[in-house]
């Protein structure tokens, strides 16, 4: 009897010990996501939100106000490409995106139908687009760290990289994760560019030709809290920056200062969404404030403003 009584204690021991160790470990997991996603600046900018005036929202993009109207919208035929970037064109009010995988660039409708598909012959892989005016579109070939300024019209079927200027846009900390965003900025005439991994944005003068001025200049901002960055567009409206992060399933709004105005999470059952957004690869705005993104490998969404 005296035996049995003393195993006891020592079971229960080891198995109180096994249950600590479980739940330490679940902690440290936790706080490694928590730390990893960003989740604790989030929470700060969230409580941050709700001391925001009605003028100040009405100042800014405001995403928390965003639903999505088109959710997950199938790309036909494009399964197999994966869609790295959205544009809005404002003159054919329609939008472009360039496949990085199979480089093509395809026009949308704003609902999310194929126009037409462009081959992009030269290309290695092309992960950031945006328009510029006068017909022109800027490319970013990630891999080979190279931008092209193209020019795109009606009649546009295929695009040859070697028929168009080339800016050679240096090495990067990543190589492998190097430049892939940009986007024009009309107010300030330059192109805004960002490095996927560590987060990082370049501007680079212009004006709106595809001659750029001087070389790219790094932007100190210390609010890129983002695991990586995927994309950019600038609101016509505010002037204010989109930043979008595929890792982090966000998207943030940045003020003519770079300082963090509003977030909208990209996972299931917020902001609309019945599901996550794999990953999201491509966003822009257009004039009125609907918001469009593009996920790999050919999902389309559509957000707008509710009222």
């Amino acid at each position: 009897m005296s035996s049995q009584t003393q195993l006891k204690p020592a079971r229960r021991s080891r198995f109180a010990l096994r249950w600590y160790s479980w739940l330490l470990l679940a902690a440290a997991a936790a706080y490694g996501l928590a730390y990893a996603m960003h989740w604790d600046d989030r929470g700060v900018l969230w409580v941050l939100e709700r001391f925001e005036s009605t003028a100040e929202k009405q100042e800014s993009v405001w995403l928390p106000d965003y639903r999505v109207v088109i959710d997950a919208k199938l790309l036909p035929g494009m399964e197999k490409d994966e869609a790295s970037d959205l544009s809005y064109n404002p003159q054919t009010k329609t939008l472009f995106s360039v496949m990085g995988k199979n480089p093509f660039l395809v026009e949308l409708t704003l609902q999310g139908d194929v126009l037409r598909k462009m081959p992009l012959v030269g290309w290695s892989n092309p992960e950031g687009l945006t328009v510029m005016p006068n017909g022109l579109m800027a490319i970013v070939d990630e891999r080979e760290h190279l931008l092209s300024i193209v020019k795109v019209d009606a009649e546009t079927r295929e695009l040859k990289r070697d028929d168009f200027p080339k800016y050679d846009l240096g090495p990067s900390k990543d190589q492998n994760k190097a430049f892939e965003a940009i986007t024009w900025d009309a107010r300030n005439q330059q192109l805004l560019l960002g490095e996927e991994r560590p987060p990082a944005l370049f501007t680079w003068k212009s004006d709106g030709s595809q001659t750029l001025e001087g070389d790219k200049q790094k932007l100190d901002s210390d609010e890129l809290d983002i695991r990586n960055l995927s994309a950019l567009a600038i609101d016509p409206r505010t002037g204010h920056t989109l930043v979008l992060s595929a890792d982090s399933h966000l998207l943030l709004e940045l003020d003519e200062k770079g300082e963090q105005v509003s977030f909208m999470t990209l996972l299931g059952g917020f902001n609309g969404l019945k599901k996550t957004i794999p990953r999201a690869e491509g966003v822009t705005m257009d004039e009125s404030g609907t918001l469009y993104m593009v996920s790999e490998p050919n999902l389309f969404y559509r957000f707008e403003k509710q009222k």
